[in-house]
């Protein structure tokens, strides 16, 4: 049975409300999700919340479901309050479902690389909502996850995860620096594709192999010259305007579109 916490005081509410920072996501090895929809996607891919909150008078099929499944897993389920729930999110108008997940194992070693085509990798990347339609656009494209190298933003922050629309639960993410994920890339077969302003090539002119790594870099940065060195095709999208180069989510999705539209032909 669900039991109820109304009270600020209350450790665990100032345990999860501490997951809003990095530092104490990495304390406890945990983050938080929010929202019926998004929590919904996570039961279906196979991911339960350790812990459980919803508003008091919330009744929808998929929270009976869910807080059935949270429960014969052996979690905790809390019904709480509105106020409750704007403490632990941060937000003015919280969702009225919230989760708290042990966060993922994110070493180059779970990757399967042979579970899909193509796989998307980002470099230093800095906006959790870029990093959260990039991994919806993974999701989109059928990638196999998302492999975050070197500084990136942290995936389990509280805006990325909302960002990312349950995207996080249906990609694998992995977190590696450079110099760890490049021996790791070419053990294996794979083609990776940067990419840059640094080069005359347009993005539909190759013909892409399989499987592909799709490489893009930091948003104001693009990608160092030694890791352009590194790629195997380097191309760019055509600006047919006046900006010089489209947003990092947007490209990312524009090159990821073409190669799979290239295999579906």
């Amino acid at each position: 049975m669900p039991r109820a916490i109304t009270a600020f005081s209350n450790p665990l509410v100032k345990d999860v409300r501490a997951l809003r920072e990095k530092k104490g996501r990495r304390r406890q090895g945990m983050f938080i999700a929010e929202g019926l929809r998004i929590l919904t996607e996570a039961r279906e891919a196979g991911r339960l919340p350790a812990i459980l909150f919803y508003a008091a008078g919330t009744s929808h099929p998929l929270l009976d479901a869910l807080v059935a499944e949270v429960e014969a897993a052996h979690g905790d389920v809390i019904e709480t309050n509105a106020d409750i729930l704007h403490k632990l999110s941060g937000k003015e108008n919280p969702q009225t479902v919230l989760g708290v997940y042990r966060a993922f194992d994110t070493s180059l070693e779970v990757i399967d690389r042979s579970a899909a085509p193509l796989w998307i990798v980002a470099q230093a990347l800095r906006d959790p909502g870029n990093l959260g339609t990039i991994l919806r656009t993974g999701d989109a494209v059928g990638a196999g996850g998302l492999i975050l190298v070197d500084d990136c933003v942290d995936p389990f922050s509280v805006e990325a995860v909302r960002a990312s629309m349950g995207a996080l639960f249906t990609q694998p993410i992995a977190m590696a620096s450079w110099h760890d994920f490049v021996p790791w890339l070419r053990s294996a077969k794979g083609e990776l594709i940067g990419t840059s302003l640094n080069t005359d090539r347009d993005y539909q002119e190759p013909r892409y192999g399989k499987p592909a790594f799709l490489l893009v870099g930091n948003e104001a940065q693009g990608l160092p010259e030694a890791y352009e060195a590194e790629c195997d095709t380097l191309v760019k999208i055509p600006m047919l305007g006046k900006a010089d180069s489209l947003n990092a989510a947007v490209a990312t999705a524009v090159v990821a579109y073409e190669i799979i539209n290239q295999w579906r032909r």
